[in-house]
C-alpha cells in the first residue's frame, strides 16, 4: 500500500510540476520584486498573481489559485494608475497649464514617460519604467523592407501609424523646447524621435479606458488614457471573457473574469473581438487560431476580376463604394464575411436588378454560379500571392539576420491568414459542387 501511494503521489508531483512549468514563475527577479514594493506602497494588495514568462506569450501573468467565473482577478489602486492628472501634479503640470495652443492628453502622457525614463534613479515611476519594453513591434516601428510585406489594406495602415508619430513630433517640438529650464541638458537631444515613438507606443499599446472630465488646459481630444503597472502585464487571448472598469467605490480599476483558470495557468484577458491585423497595428502581435480573423482583399484586387465589358460596371462600383463594401470585404471563417461576400460577388456578377441584390434580394441560378467562381479566382489568387510573400520572407531571414524578429512576426500573420484562406477555398470549392 505504500509504494502504492508513493507512486501517486510522485504523479500528482509530477502533474503539478508539468503545470506550473508552462509558465516559469519570474516574481524572484528584482525588477519584479521592486515593482511590486513600489504597487504595495501605493495601496495594492497582494493578488494571487505572478509575473511569468510563457512559451506561446512571452512575458505575462499566472495564476497560483484556480480561477471561477465571477471571480476578481485584479483590483489596482487609483494612485497605482498614471494618468493625465498624474502629468499635470508632476513639475511638467505648470507648463502644461501655460502652452498654446493647448497639448493633447497624448502628448502629455507621452511627454511625462520620456521624462521620467531619463531621470532614471530619480524618477518616482523608475519601478514601473523598469518593466516596460525597450522596444515595439508597432508597424510604425518596423523597418520599411519589413513594412513591404505587409497584407495591402495593413501596409497602408502601417504607413499612416509611422506618418502620424512623425507629425506629431514635428508639431511638438516648440512644446519640448520650452520645457528647457527643467533640464540641464538640451530637450533637443532628450526628446528626440526615437523617445516619442517609444511613448507613442506604450501608451498607445498599454492603456486602459478611463474617461476623465475634460481640462481647459488639454486640447478637445478625449481624455480616456490610464496605464496600469502590473495589471498591464495581462496578455490578450480572444477566447474569454471578462468586465473591466474603474470602480467609483473602492477607487480602484477593477477586473473581474467570466472564464475559468486552473492553478499556475497563464490568466488571460480580452482586448476585443479583434481580428489579427488590428491586433498587429494595434498592439504589435497577433493570435494564433484568432476566430475573429480575416483576409483583407484590396479594391484593386477584387475589380480587376470583374469584367470591364459589363455597361454597368461603373455604376455598381460606385453603389459599393457608397454602401462601404469595397474597404469590408473579407475570406473570413466567421457567417458575416461569408454573408459580405455573398452580397458583393452577387452584385458585381449579377446582370440586371443589382442594386435589389444588394440589398439581399433573390438572384438566379447563373448569377449564383458566376459570383462562387469569381470568389474562388481571387482567393486562390490571394493564396499564391501570399505564398509567395511567405517564400519572400523566407530568404529575407536568411539574408537580414538583424531583421529576423520583425520578418518572424509578418511570416506569422501572413501563415495565419495562409490558412484562412485555404479554409475558404475548400468551402467554395464545395459550394461549387451543390451548385
Amino acid at each position: 500500500m505504500k509504494k502504492s501511494r508513493g507512486r501517486t503521489g510522485r504523479k500528482r508531483r509530477r502533474k503539478h510540476l508539468k503545470s506550473y512549468m508552462d509558465g516559469v514563475n519570474c516574481s524572484h527577479k528584482l525588477e519584479y520584486i521592486k515593482l511590486k514594493k513600489w504597487l504595495k506602497e501605493r495601496g495594492f494588495e497582494d493578488s494571487n498573481l505572478r509575473p511569468a514568462e510563457f512559451q506561446e506569450t512571452g512575458r505575462g501573468l499566472m495564476t497560483t489559485k484556480a480561477l471561477q467565473a465571477g471571480d476578481l482577478i485584479i483590483s489596482l489602486p487609483e494612485k497605482c494608475l498614471l494618468t493625465t492628472g498624474t502629468v499635470l501634479s508632476s513639475c511638467l503640470g505648470g507648463h502644461i497649464v501655460k502652452w498654446k495652443p493647448p497639448v493633447s492628453p497624448l502628448l502629455a502622457l507621452c511627454t511625462f514617460l520620456i521624462a521620467e525614463k531619463h531621470a532614471g534613479d530619480k524618477s518616482p515611476w523608475k519601478p514601473y519604467l523598469d518593466v516596460l519594453p525597450k522596444t515595439y513591434t508597432c508597424p510604425a516601428c518596423l523597418e520599411p523592407d519589413v513594412i513591404n510585406l505587409l497584407p495591402k489594406p495593413l501596409k497602408k495602415k502601417a504607413q499612416e501609424q509611422k506618418m502620424m508619430i512623425q507629425e506629431l513630433f514635428s508639431s511638438s517640438k516648440a512644446f519640448f523646447s520650452s520645457l528647457q529650464p527643467l533640464f540641464a541638458e538640451n530637450t533637443g537631444t532628450i526628446f528626440n524621435y526615437s523617445a516619442l515613438e517609444w511613448a507613442w507606443c506604450t501608451v498607445n499599446t498599454r492603456t486602459i479606458y478611463m474617461k476623465h472630465p475634460h481640462r481647459e488646459c488639454f486640447s478637445l481630444e478625449p481624455d480616456v488614457y490610464a496605464l496600469a503597472p502590473y495589471l498591464d502585464l495581462l496578455n490578450h487571448s480572444p477566447n474569454v471573457q471578462v468586465k473591466a472598469a474603474f470602480n467609483e467605490q473602492t477607487r480602484s480599476y477593477e477586473i473581474w473574469t467570466n472564464s475559468q483558470c486552473r492553478k499556475y495557468q497563464e490568466v488571460f484577458i480580452c482586448y476585443g473581438p479583434h481580428d489579427n491585423q488590428r491586433l498587429l497595428l494595434e498592439y504589435g502581435f497577433i493570435a494564433m487560431d484568432n476566430p475573429h480573423s480575416s483576409v483583407y482583399v484590396s479594391a484593386d484586387t477584387l475589380l480587376k476580376y470583374f469584367s470591364p465589358l459589363d455597361k454597368q460596371r461603373k455604376g455598381k462600383v460606385s453603389i459599393l463604394k457608397d454602401h462601404d463594401f469595397l474597404d469590408r470585404t473579407t475570406f473570413g471563417i466567421q457567417l458575416g464575411s461569408a454573408a459580405n461576400n455573398s452580397v458583393f460577388f452577387k452584385h458585381l456578377c449579377s446582370s440586371a436588378c443589382w442594386r435589389r441584390v444588394l440589398l439581399g434580394g433573390v438572384t438566379s441560378a447563373r448569377n449564383e454560379q458566376q459570383a462562387l467562381a469569381t470568389a474562388t479566382k481571387i482567393c486562390q489568387f490571394l493564396i499564391e500571392e501570399t505564398q509567395h510573400v511567405l517564400l519572400q520572407i523566407s530568404q529575407l531571414k536568411r539574408d537580414k539576420e538583424n531583421l529576423k524578429p520583425q520578418l518572424a512576426l509578418v511570416e506569422m500573420l501572413h501563415s495565419e491568414e495562409l490558412k484562412i484562406l485555404q479554409k475558404s477555398a475548400e468551402i467554395l470549392c464545395n459550394l461549387n459542387l451543390e451548385t
